[in-house]
């Protein structure tokens, strides 16, 4: 009998520390819950910057598909496709200038517009079937894309590192060459496929954009 009674108080007083234990758990939950804030890229004012980043983009893309198969199967469409073209460019600089500035948003406006009339001769020398100057046009480009990396790095080199800009850049302008390449040739099948992948990087590289302002001026998100 007396075993029955220890054994019954030890149950009680197990009992009672696990009602004690269940008891306290909402309040450490409530506690913790209080003690961490959210990230900046947590909240609705970074996913509407965050889509807002990656249609500039997916535009940039697209209207530059759209003006490198005018080039060289639609002229009479070549102009209008390249004047929106030139307008996206505007448009991703101007989307920085509330964090870095007018000035900035300008640079970039520049660097990027310089990355479009870049592809011209790249694009003529291919359609001449002009090695020597294709090789020339090339090394132009992706000079130009190392500027517009070292300029992203440099204004926020936290976040995005200068060797991983740079191969983003340089990645972009292997991959518009390989689409290009396939229009050029007519072969619209192989252009979608190899554009796929181009753009599917591009968003990537679009992510690592907004997150990495968002993460460098967390109180404006």
């Amino acid at each position: 009998m007396k075993q029955v009674k220890t054994s019954l108080r030890k149950a009680v007083t197990m009992l009672g520390m696990f009602t004690f234990v269940m008891l306290l758990i909402p309040s450490l939950q409530s506690c913790k819950k209080d003690s961490v804030s959210p990230g900046p890229l947590a909240g609705s004012n970074f996913r509407t910057f965050d889509d807002a980043m990656h249609q500039l983009w997916a535009d940039h893309m697209q209207y530059t598909y759209m003006t490198v198969d005018a080039f060289f199967n639609n002229s009479a469409a070549l102009n209008s496709q390249l004047n929106r073209l030139l307008k996206n460019q505007e448009d991703i600089g101007a989307a920085i200038v509330p964090y870095y500035g007018q000035a900035a948003g300008d640079q970039l406006t520049t660097l990027l517009k310089g990355h479009i009339n870049g592809a011209v001769p790249v694009l003529t020398a291919a359609k001449n079937n002009d090695q020597a100057a294709l090789n020339t046009a090339v090394a132009n480009w992706r000079a130009n894309a190392q500027q517009i990396a070292d300029f992203l790095s440099a204004a926020n080199p936290n976040n995005w590192d200068q060797t991983h800009m740079r191969m983003h850049m340089d990645d972009h302008i292997t991959k518009t060459i390989t689409y290009s390449v396939d229009l050029l040739q007519k072969n619209y099948t192989q252009a979608s496929v190899d554009y796929d992948a181009a753009f599917n990087d591009m968003m990537h590289f679009a992510s690592t954009l907004s997150e990495g302002i968002a993460n460098q001026y967390p109180a404006k998100f």
